[in-house]
């Protein structure tokens, strides 16, 4: 596969289920996974274990069908580059958002080595307040 088919699988699979085993199919054991500055999961996380805990899990949890709408990408060499629009209910609050996203996802021998969210994060936090 190439870099942009992998990254691809990680958001077009039939199930949010499928999208998150291609995920764990192709990342490095080390990965170094980074929620923007100001979004509510801030942070840099490093392994799949410490990304689902932190991210993954919270998501599903405190949100209801919290989701990423890609509508392109743009792949050169190691780097892969995902972009579209957040949407989701915070369940606490109940107020919906949405807001537009990029993520920059780097790849070495076929596995992902980086990912590196950027987000409006006003909308999200508007959401949970």
């Amino acid at each position: 596969m190439t870099n942009l088919e992998i990254v691809k699988s990680t958001y077009e699979g039939k199930t949010s289920e499928e999208n998150g085993q291609n995920l764990a199919k192709y990342v490095a054991e080390d990965i170094s996974w980074t929620e923007a500055k100001g979004f509510p999961y801030a942070g840099t996380y490093i392994g799949l274990d410490n990304i689902t805990k932190n991210v993954f899990s919270r998501l599903g949890s405190e949100w209801i069908d919290y989701k990423f709408t890609p509508e392109g990408y743009v792949a050169s060499d190691d780097k892969v580059v995902a972009y579209g629009t957040y949407t989701g209910t915070y369940k606490i609050t109940g107020k919906s958002f949405t807001a537009r996203v990029a993520h920059i996802w780097k790849l070495k021998d076929s596995k992902i080595i980086s990912f590196e969210q950027f987000v409006d994060s006003q909308t999200v936090n508007d959401a949970v307040k």
